[in-house]
């Protein structure tokens, strides 16, 4: 059964810096593209940020863009987001998704466009 296991979350003051880490097991990693995603409570789950498989294309949402950095370690099989100069308005929880990207090419923005999600972590920026 594929897992992802998202981390590195908590309470972090504004302006601080975090970085989230997501571990993927159970399907060969480097064929696969994968994103990160947020949900604030009473909002809809929004896009962050999508590596594609090879790590070589990388894509960031306007709102984290400066911010916040994608990337991937496929001898890890775990992505990251390192994200620095914390707003409150990135409170939320985070989750990592992952889908298939043979060509390496992909970076999906679209929830439905992803197979499969962890669980999430949460993320607590205070002002």
């Amino acid at each position: 059964q594929v897992q992802l296991v998202e981390s590195g979350g908590g309470l972090v003051q504004a302006g601080g810096s975090l970085r989230l880490s997501c571990a993927v097991s159970k399907l060969t990693f480097s064929n696969y593209c994968m994103g990160w995603f947020r949900q604030a409570p009473g909002r809809e789950r929004e896009f962050v940020a999508a590596i594609s498989a090879s790590g070589m294309v990388t894509t960031h949402a306007d709102s984290v863009k400066g911010r916040f950095t994608i990337s991937r370690d496929n001898s890890k099989n775990t992505i990251y987001l390192q994200m620095n100069n914390l707003k409150p308005e990135d409170t939320a929880n985070y989750y990592c998704a992952a889908d298939l990207d043979i060509l390496g090419t992909r970076t999906p923005r679209l929830r439905t466009q992803y197979d499969y999600w962890g669980q999430g972590t949460q993320v607590t920026v205070s002002s």
